[in-house]
């Protein structure tokens, strides 16, 4: 008797084993990012060994390093950031910080860097940048004059200890927690206002927020060179840059 063989159905053969992986990813995909794009994980920074311990019980995950040229410039590229930054020939694009920043630019960057990893990273506020730089700050150096009247003189003879050339990421402290260069010559704007005598100012219409850096400061939100622009509290700080925080692990 001859054994007529059926036609298999071509939705019944197996899979080869890359080809259902590849589907298996993919519906995964679907059923996480059902109404938008995957995240773009090659734009996701890299954060320190581990968070930071806040006094009121929180965790902060915080960047490694301040964002880098190279980063910025991916922004600039991408559209997320109106200003293009340029490298000194000597410098590496991949290991320098990102400077001359306003504070109008840094909220460019953070729209873009969300966007595209589906992430909600921020700058810190002033007292979470004190907490992630207490281990490697110097201690407040004792007054020089103690006339109340020489206060000025002894801020303006004590602060400025840190080299104000903008070096390499790396070039400075790493923190115990693996953040590097905060007691650097870069200042890192916080989202903290300074508003002075005026309390409960609408952060959207803030004049100047504080930076974290060798010493307390505060800048004018417009400005990118704080030689130039001035500023609020101490010395004005050598380069203006940012490093990203989040509240949850990236």
């Amino acid at each position: 008797m001859t054994t007529v063989e059926q036609p298999v159905h071509a939705s019944r053969m197996p899979l080869p084993f890359y080809m259902a992986a590849v589907l298996a990813v993919v519906i995964a995909g679907a059923a996480l990012y059902p109404r938008g794009p995957a995240p773009d994980l090659e734009r996701l920074p890299v954060m320190a060994d581990r968070p930071i311990d806040l006094p009121d019980g929180r965790q902060l995950f915080v960047q490694r390093h301040e964002v880098s040229v190279a980063e910025w410039n991916t922004c600039f590229l991408d559209g997320g950031c109106t200003l293009e930054l340029r490298a000194q020939p000597d410098h590496d694009p991949a290991k320098t910080p990102a400077t001359g920043l306003s504070y109008l630019d840094v909220q460019e960057y953070i729209r873009w860097i969300n966007t595209a990893t589906l992430e909600s990273f921020r700058l810190p506020t002033a007292s979470e940048w004190n907490a992630m730089a207490a281990s490697v700050l110097p201690d407040k150096p004792d007054p020089l004059f103690t006339d109340p009247s020489l206060t000025w003189a002894s801020s303006y003879l004590t602060e400025g200890i840190a080299p104000r050339a903008l070096k390499p990421q790396g070039s400075f402290s790493t923190s115990p927690e693996g953040i590097a260069d905060l007691d650097g010559s870069v200042w890192e704007w916080t989202q903290e206002c300074f508003a002075g005598a005026r309390e409960g100012i609408d952060p959207n219409r803030c004049p100047a927020f504080f930076v974290g850096g060798e010493h307390v400061a505060a800048m004018s939100y417009l400005v990118r060179d704080p030689a130039r622009g001035g500023c609020a509290v101490g010395t004005p700080p050598a380069h203006l840059g940012m490093r990203l925080v989040s509240d949850e692990p990236v």
